[in-house]
């Protein structure tokens, strides 16, 4: 049986559609710092966790007391913001993660400098 063009293209769009959903499907959730939440010291918490592209991080803080700002690798380093950078503030902020390094920390006076920043890797 021979498929008509329009027949064809809504094959090829619904295949295109499952492997998306499917995709999404497997991304994970992840709560940062555990039940502790985004706090000081969460700098180790994502190690022996294997994240990917796709998977959503929840921060979850006290929005007077904190906020998260998702910086490149300098900012990171030296607990800076860079011009451009993303700055969270509701204190509930989820987070998906894009494929490669990604860095977050508190911009706050000194809490960066306490260890709250957190450098993910996803594959």
């Amino acid at each position: 049986m021979a498929l008509g063009r329009g027949s064809a293209v809504v094959l090829l769009l619904s295949l295109c559609f499952l492997l998306l959903h499917s995709h999404m499907a497997h991304a994970a959730t992840y709560t940062v710092g555990g039940t502790g939440g985004w706090t000081f010291n969460t700098v180790a918490w994502p190690k022996g966790k294997r994240f990917k592209a796709g998977d959503t991080l929840v921060f979850r803080y006290s929005p007077t007391l904190h906020n998260v700002v998702a910086v490149n690798r300098g900012g990171y380093d030296g607990c800076t913001t860079p011009r451009g950078s993303k700055v969270y503030t509701s204190g509930n902020d989820q987070i998906r993660l894009a494929k490669g390094q990604n860095y977050f920390i508190c911009n706050f006076v000194g809490h960066c400098q306490a260890g709250m920043k957190i450098a993910v890797t996803a594959a």
